[in-house]
């Protein structure tokens, strides 16, 4: 059995091709972007429609609620428990999404993560409330530098977790980051996306002007009794809020929403760029992916 993934930057075009990819190899997709897991978030977070699915069954698409909380780790077992599942029926599984840390813990693992020292835990809930969010970066910055690269650095409840893992394990969270690889009874082959960053960037402003289009300040302000939720500390809706709370002027915000989406797409490509074990593609060059996926999938039992 073998479970092509299929990842790169957000707005690069991931959903349009693992379609195709799903058609051609008749199998279902699994998605791997964590904030599409969650219901109500469909324009936001560029879910794809019911149309857009067709007949292709996918895993883990809007299946929570808002409130519910979820990680790297229970998705990492969620995936391997719907693999056994899927493995009498299909040869060949679909993942696709930009989710780093969630296509790392399905590929390799995630190490058991230290249980937080709740005096840790509480003097970090404290020094944020003091002294904000700043000092708390540039002590990430210092004691882990690795993660601090990748983390949201506006996101202050994964910048909090990273110190109080350190503070409580003596180690940098990224070394908890599965340095150790899991075996799976499955072959991984990992298929990346790129543009140029131009086009790139140009696909992202354009993506952010269809969603508004599309409704999504219609879509935020009926989430907006929500915010304190996780799930909608992201992209697009943190700028929407601002423009909801009379903060911001809405061109301002939604030119926030395209600035803050290039700066995550450059985090994402600067993680998957480490990984020597993508095979790198233009999203245009369907059918060099078509052989290439054609060469390593696993035949019909």
């Amino acid at each position: 059995m073998t479970l092509f993934v299929l990842l790169g930057p957000t707005a690069v075009g991931k959903t349009e091709l693992s379609l195709k990819i799903a058609r051609h190899l008749g199998c279902p997709i699994i998605n791997c972007d964590s904030r599409q897991l969650y219901k109500g978030m469909q324009i936001g977070t560029a879910t794809p429609t019911a149309q857009e699915m067709g007949n292709i069954t996918h895993y883990f698409v809007g299946q929570l609620e808002l409130h519910e909380y979820y990680s790297a780790a229970r998705y990492e077992a969620d995936v391997i428990t719907l693999m056994e599942t899927l493995a009498p029926t299909y040869s060949n599984v679909l993942l696709s999404g930009g989710s780093m840390m969630y296509i790392d813990a399905v590929c390799h693992g995630i190490d058991d993560i230290p249980t937080i020292d709740p005096d840790v835990r509480r003097k970090m809930r404290k020094r944020l409330e003091e002294d904000g969010l700043e000092p708390l970066l540039v002590e990430l910055k210092e004691k882990d530098p690795l993660y601090y690269d990748i983390v949201d650095r506006k996101n202050h409840k994964r910048v909090v977790h990273a110190l109080e893992i350190i503070y409580t394990s003596g180690q940098p969270y990224s070394s908890f980051r599965s340095k150790t690889y899991k075996s799976r009874p499955f072959r991984i082959v990992k298929i990346g996306l790129r543009r140029e960053r131009e086009e790139l960037f140009d696909r992202i402003n354009r993506r952010v002007d269809r969603m508004m289009n599309e409704g999504f300040l219609d879509e935020a302000r009926r989430l907006l009794p929500f915010r304190h939720e996780n799930a909608l500390n992201t992209v697009g809706y943190k700028e929407l809020f601002h423009y909801l709370d009379g903060e911001w002027p809405l061109d301002m915000a939604v030119e926030r929403i395209k600035k803050n989406t290039r700066v995550y797409a450059k985090k994402q490509m600067t993680w998957f760029q480490r990984d020597p074990e993508i095979h790198w593609f233009h999203p245009d060059d369907e059918k060099g992916i078509m052989t290439f996926i054609d060469t390593l999938s696993t035949p019909a039992s």
